[in-house]
């Protein structure tokens, strides 16, 4: 318990320097991040060729990582970490402000206005907010970070929920069938250095800042 604390201590530090920076440099005037890939690892590919930091995506272009791989993107106001064996495609003209996560691990962060995300077993519609989702054939785990999102499942339309959350309130897991389409779920595999870090890009920190007593327990 003793040493969870310590790290716990250690973590809300350090958010707390980087976000004293990050005000800093932005009352200096420093340029947020250009649209495009802002950070590539390992093997990133862009519509199946091999995508290079500075390469923009675009409405109905499609992100894969592979193994030990991550890819760090910009598409207007919304930012992206995309982990290692994942298959990510933005909307195009039939899926409209918005994305689709084939398959995979997903972290953004997204500006004002309406998105949406479809996945193997939800449809998640969301409204300026953060969220994490690892998707696979018959499950997804999705945590709202923070804001709001509707969720409607594919397995049965008339299951929908609306949530709200603050600060990784709510997270569940969203299955392909059952007696019960939508389960709750512990946090996992994100962390709020990563949403920090993520917001920074496009010029905003995550409201959860301002909740009174964050100590940066994510």
């Amino acid at each position: 318990m003793q040493r969870r604390n310590l790290l716990k201590s250690m973590a809300a530090v350090i958010i707390a320097e980087r976000l004293t920076s990050l005000q800093s440099a932005w009352a200096a005037g420093a340029k947020l991040a250009p649209p495009g890939f802002y950070k590539i690892k390992g093997e990133v590919k862009l519509n199946g060729q091999p995508a290079r930091e500075g390469m923009l995506v675009k409405a109905g272009d499609t992100v894969t990582t592979g193994p030990d791989s991550e890819a760090i993107y910009v598409i207007g106001q919304d930012a992206y970490l995309q982990r290692d064996n994942s298959v990510v495609a933005v909307a195009g003209d039939i899926l409209k402000n918005g994305l689709r996560i084939l398959s995979g691990k997903l972290l953004t962060v997204f500006g004002k206005g309406n998105k949406r995300i479809e996945t193997s077993t939800a449809t998640i519609g969301i409204r300026g907010t953060g969220c994490y989702i690892e998707s696979t054939a018959d499950e997804v785990y999705f945590c709202l970070c923070y804001g709001t999102a509707d969720i409607a499942s594919i397995a049965d339309e008339k299951h929908q929920k609306t949530i709200e959350t603050r600060h990784h309130d709510m997270p569940v897991y969203l299955t392909a069938g059952g007696q019960q389409l939508i389960l709750p779920a512990p946090m996992l595999n994100h962390t709020d250095h990563e949403l920090i870090m993520l917001e920074s890009l496009v010029g905003r920190l995550p409201p959860f800042v301002g909740i009174p007593g964050y100590n940066g327990n994510y």
